[in-house]
């Protein structure tokens, strides 16, 4: 009979919003970052430029799953 009563979880409030979006564009600007790397840079992360190109041409909603908690 309880579980007629259940109610929803709350909706995020508009910080959370605000949040999500300020994430969105730290990820946008780190991956353009990538981009300005030289060689010497890139070796010292263990990527090269063709790993660079395909993390930064990545969609700004397409991040790990660890970075979205």
């Amino acid at each position: 009979m309880l579980a007629l009563f259940r109610t929803r979880p709350p909706l995020p409030g508009p910080g959370a919003l605000f949040r999500l979006l300020g994430r969105m564009s730290a990820t946008r600007r780190q991956r353009r970052a990538l981009l300005r790397l030289d060689d010497a840079l890139l070796r010292d992360i263990g990527q090269d430029h063709l790993s660079a190109r395909a993390e930064a041409s990545r969609p700004i909603w397409d991040v790990p799953q660890h970075w979205r908690l």
